[in-house]
Order: C-alpha cells, then structure tokens, then sequence
C-alpha cells in the first residue's frame, strides 16, 4: 500500500469513526457565494436563463464526471476526451469546447488554474463531492468575472449530515470507487465539521485508466445570533494514463479499441482553503466574504512520435524521447459582498455591491528526458507567469411593480500580466488592461405561469500571457469582447415547466495571429457571431411518469472576419438535445435519458475530411452527429440503504468525441452497479 493510499485511509477511518452520531434529518448549510441562491423564487429572480442540476438528479444519473452532469443542461456542449473528463472541454452556446470562455466555479471559488494566465482548462472538479450545479447565462452573469461570455458554472459541494454514509460502486473496465461521509455537531448545533473523501480506480476505456483521491473537510460555527464562519479544505490527487494522442483513422474504423500512448501520464494534484464569512448587519443588510487559496501541481509526460514508422504502422510508433510539461499554480483571493435592501426612488430596491481581489502564478517548466532517466533530465523552458487583477461591480434590481423588476449593472475589471524567462537571461515583460463592463436585465411576470425575462451586457475573456506577451512582448490587446443580448420566456406549475430563450452573442475583437505593426504578431482583428435558441420542456404524468426534454439550436456560429469568414466554429453543433424518461413509485426511481449532438468541425478551416495518417499539429475534420443512452436506476430499499446502476451508452454506439493528434472514441457501452449505507 503507498503511503498516500495509506493516509487517505487513516484519515477517512478516524474522521468517520469521530462523527459517528444519532443522524439527525436537518441538512446543514455553510456560508458560501450561490450564482443563483436558495429559495423556491431563486430562479424566477435572475433576470437571464438559469439552470439547476439538483442533488436528486445526480444521485439518479449517478454521472463519472462534472461533463457527464453538464451533458444534460441546455446550451452546453462537450467535447469527450476520456470518461471521467480530466480536462475540461465544455462550450457554451456556440462557444468552442476546445476553448476556456466560461467562468467556472467551485463554492463561487474559480477553479481553473489560471484565469489570465492561461491553462484554464487543466484541473477539472470531481462529480462525487457535488450535491449540485449551477448555471448561469445571460446579464445575470455580470456579477462574476473574468470569462463570463458563455456564462458561469457554479459546482455546489456537499456538506454531510450528521452520522456516516458510506457509499460504492463498481464497473466495467474495473472501475471501482469508494466514498465515506460524516459529519458530527456540537451539542448546542453551533458547530460542525464533515468530510467527503473518496478513492476511485479504473483501467478506463480504451486503456486510458487513473488511479483518483478526493478528500474535501468542512468545518463551521455560529458566531452569536448574526454571524458564521465556514471553513473548507480539499485535497486531490490523479494518476491518468492518458494523452493527447488518439487511434489513427484505420484502427479507429476497425473497431479498436487500445490506449494510443500507453505509456504517456498526466499527473495531477490540487490542495485548496476557502474561509467564508457571513454576517447580517440588520434585516436589510448582509455582508458576505470569501478569502481563497490554491495550489495546482500538473506534470505531463510524453514520449515523441517517429512519424514515418507511425504511418507505415497506421499507429502510433514511440521514441524513447521523453518531454515533461511540468506546470504549478497558486491562486490567493478575496471576494466581497455587501446586499442591501431600500426604498430609494420610492420603490422597493434589492442592491449588490462586490470587490474582488485575487493573484496567481504559475511556474511552467520543460524537462528533457529520455525512457531510460525516468522523468529526470534538463530543464530546457523555465518560465514564471503572474497576474494581479481586481474587480468591483455593482447592480440594483429596482421592483416596478409587484410584475416588473429592472436591474441595472455595472462591472469593471483591471488587471497586469507578466512573465519571467529564467532560461533566457530573466527577462521580462509586463501588460495591463482595464474593462469597463455593463449590462441591463429585466424580469416580467405576465401571469402565474410565464415570466419574460431578458438582458444585454458586456462580456470579456482576457488574452492568456502567453498570447498577450508573445515573444516577450506587450502585444497591445485589449480582451476579448462579446455584446450579448438575450430575451426568454419561463414557466411552471405543479406538473408541468418550460423555458425558452433566444440569444445573441457579438464578438468585435477577438484575437487573431497577425499584425500590420511588424514589431507584434497578435491583434484584435477577429469577428464572430452566435445566435440561436434554447428551449425546454418537463411534465410530471399520471402513474409516476414524468418527461423532460430541451433543445439547443444555433444556426449562426461563424467567424465574421479573416482567412476563416463564413466558416462554423469548432466544436459549435448546430443542434442538441436530451430527452428523459422518468418513472417513480415507491422507493424506485428510474430514467432512460437520450442524448444527441448534432455534427461539428474539428477545427477552424471546416476540414471535412479526418487525416488517415500521423498528421502533425491540431486535426481537423468533420465529426459526424451521435446519439447515446443512458438507463439509469436508484431503489432506496429504507432510510439507511440505497441500491443504484446503470447501464451507459445502451445501445454501445461508436462515436468520435473530439480529434487532437488522433481520434478520440466516445466510450462504449458499460455497467455500473453500486450502494451507500447511512449510520
């Protein structure tokens, strides 16, 4: 047993043996920053379309990874790289999955290792300590930042209840995975701790397995009648066999299915501390305040290609060169908010006035190895990359009438980028940017059943030091920018609930490789517009059945200007869908859950064609539509024992999920079968 094994266990043990106590029904909750807040009007409050993966859906879908939960939600698309979506890869309404242009948050804690620094992408939170998600898309939107365009996934943790869950499940390609929830109170109920900590392992589909910790401690008490502290520590570490290499065209026609780079590792661990605190002034005044920190380890190790043996192969032919791409980051914040009621103007008024300040940094280092060093070797890339950045924002949401609230919004963002060469003499460069950031929204209610709600905003995602300092220059860009304008209509009633929105997105500066000034290679010459509509429909029948179903349709999401105008976005399908067939009685609950993406574009030229051969670089190619199933099945048998299982991608149909130096195969159809135990 390794030692790191062997203290997750220890730790897991004495915790759960600790807060073994009479489990009380009431669930606690900790203070924290919700994007859409708690109550039974906390949707219809958001003047912009709003999303809620509940914690009974993911106790049902029972989902391997954060993708698989978001899979379902409309508007957002995945781009598949391996089961349990170590990377992330996820697109907003039109927005590319190969690119971070959504905010993504953890607690309202972000999680991408950097946000202007780049690399958003390389940590992704684990589904099993999630009770919930949260997304956001429209104006509502302008109270977080950066990278807000697509909008903001909120992942809610969960916090135990006093006693002891314990919970497995086991699958195919030998995945199994145990977790342990506790959690214990003082006697006055003014404090409480818990842990979620979980251990999973698979060989994975297609070879590609990893070898996962999770372990997540909160602590929280009162602070006399107005005030409480919450506290929240997490540890993470994975172990993934996986790549950036896929099958070659003819072994992907030939139905194989082999790790492509079986010896290729991606390494990652996360360590992270939120302190919330939370405190009500008076009945009209509350103070909310969150201080983080985190620290992301991620080493990727690589073997090179022999290109010519790979061809004549038909698959991938490895050197014995062996590249680490060996990265850390650290993040310290502080996110501030003071919400207040008023009466200015003679109407009632709900305001929201915020400050956030936050620095990361990022060691990026390049180690030059060979397969008999064993990831030792000459680090021959040595860079430090930071960024000081801060923010304020303020909204008020004027209620007209008890039918009409209009809530104007105003956001500025500041920030300096720079990056250190260590392997070229300490040189440097720096860059700063302000953005000025507002935005309108408004919710009508028409009648007991259908509320219009709409907005327009200003939304940015800053240019990665990388991009910004090409070369080690101040490239002289300004961010991103999209005006995005949205107007829908929801509703719902004991038994039935839709929603439709249609959206607008306009981009006027992206940046683009290219200059007319010969001393910079970037501008912000690009052009894109996506628009298109989400709609969505649920009923609850007769007899324990119940159908829910939604649909993305964006027939505009193209580039307006440069070498590629006219042609879609990447990774940008035209059409998506889910439908969910829910039946209950009792203490069973099942769903057959379908799921569509319509065809899409590898890359930015619309290459239709998939290269056959080991093609260096990015593919590109057109990637045919597919449809899976899910059969999903949660039986509470009583109060302490639930059985659950799941049979995934039904009817085992062969897909291409995403191309990047080979094809990425969607995973075939697999069984799970799984239990949890309340003390």
């Amino acid at each position: 047993m390794s030692k790191r094994n062997l203290a997750l266990k220890t730790l897991v043990i004495s915790m759960a043996s600790a807060m073994a106590a009479p489990v009380i029904a009431e669930t606690k909750q900790l203070p924290r920053i919700d994007v859409i807040g708690q109550g039974e009007d906390a949707v219809t409050k958001q003047p912009g379309s709003v999303a809620i993966v509940t914690k009974e859906e993911l106790e049902l879908q029972q989902p391997l990874s954060t993708e698989d939960a978001l899979r379902r939600v409309p508007g957002i698309n995945i781009k598949g790289e391996e089961e349990t979506a170590v990377v992330a890869n996820i697109g907003l309404r039109g927005l590319s999955a190969s690119e971070a242009k959504s905010l993504i948050l953890e607690d309202g804690v972000p999680v991408a290792p950097g946000l202007f620094i780049g690399n958003g992408r390389y940590y992704n939170p684990r589904i099993q300590r999630m009770e919930s998600i949260e997304v956001v898309k429209g104006a509502a939107s302008l109270r977080y930042g950066p990278s807000t365009i697509g909008g903001v996934i909120n992942y809610q943790t969960k916090t135990p209840d006093d006693g002891v869950l314990i919970s497995g499940r086991v699958g195919s390609h030998n995945m199994r995975e145990a977790m342990v929830e506790a959690g214990g109170s003082s006697a006055s109920g003014d404090a409480f701790a818990g842990i979620v900590a979980t251990k999973a392992q698979s060989d994975g589909f297609m070879g590609k397995g990893y070898d996962m910790e999770d372990i997540m401690i909160k602590a929280g008490m009162a602070l006399g009648d107005n005030q409480m502290l919450g506290i929240k520590f997490s540890h993470h570490a994975n172990d993934a066999n996986i790549s950036y290499r896929g099958l070659l065209w003819d072994d992907y026609k030939a139905g194989k299915t082999y790790n492509p780079a079986p010896n290729d590792w991606y390494l990652t661990t996360r360590k992270a501390f939120d302190i919330n605190h939370e405190i009500q002034l008076n009945d009209d005044v509350k103070l909310r305040t969150l201080i983080y920190w985190s620290d992301v380890t991620r080493d990727y190790w690589r073997y090179g290609v022999d290109t010519a043996a790979s061809n004549a192969a038909g698959r991938w032919v490895y050197t014995d060169s062996l590249t680490g791409n060996n990265r850390t980051w650290e993040r310290v914040g502080l996110d501030t908010r003071l919400n207040f009621n008023h009466a200015a103007f003679g109407l009632a008024n709900e305001a929201e006035m915020g400050l956030r300040v936050f620095t990361e940094k990022s060691n990026d280092t390049r180690i030059r190895a060979t397969r008999t060093q064993d990831r030792t070797g000459v680090n021959d890339r040595h860079q430090i990359d930071s960024a000081n950045s801060y923010a304020v924002y303020g909204q008020n949401k004027f209620m007209v009438n008890d039918r009409l609230a209009i809530t104007p919004g105003l956001r500025i963002e500041s920030y300096e980028q720079k990056r250190l060469v260590l392997t070229s003499n300490n040189d440097s460069e720096t860059t700063s940017n302000t953005e000025i950031l507002p935005g309108l929204g408004m919710t009508y209610q028409l009648n007991p059943m259908a509320q219009v709600y709409g907005g327009v905003y200003r939304a940015f995602s800053p240019a990665e030091n990388g991009v910004a300092l090409d070369g080690l220059t101040d490239q002289q860009l300004e961010a991103e920018r999209s005006t995005n304008v949205e107007l829908g209509v929801r509703g719902a009633s004991d038994s039935i609930r839709y929603e439709l929105t249609a959206f607008h997105m306009d981009f006027s500066n992206q940046v683009v490789t290219g200059n007319s000034d010969p001393n910079l290679s970037r501008s912000n010459a690009g052009k894109t517009l996506h628009q298109g509509v989400e709609a969505a429909f649920g009923i609850d029948l007769q007899g324990g059945f119940s159908i829910d179903t939604n649909l993305t349709y964006i027939p505009t999401s193209k580039f307006e200007s440069g070498d590629n105008k006219g042609n879609r976005i990447s990774y940008s399908p035209e059409l998506i869908a889910n439908l969910i067939l829910g039946y209950q009685t009792g203490g069973l609950r099942t769903e057959l859950a379908i799921h569509h993406t319509g065809e899409q574009y590898g890359d930015s030229a619309n290459t239709k064609e998939i290269p056959a051969n080991a093609a260096g670089g990015i593919w590109g190619g057109k990637l045919d539509a597919y449809t899976t199933a899910n059969l999903n099945v949660n039986y509470r048998v009583n109060q302490q024992l639930a059985v659950f299982g799941a049979v995934k991608n039904l009817t085992d149909e062969r897909y291409i999920a995403g191309l990047r130096q080979g094809i990425y195969v969607g995973p075939e159809r697999s069984f799970e079968l799984g239990a949890k135990y309340k003390f």
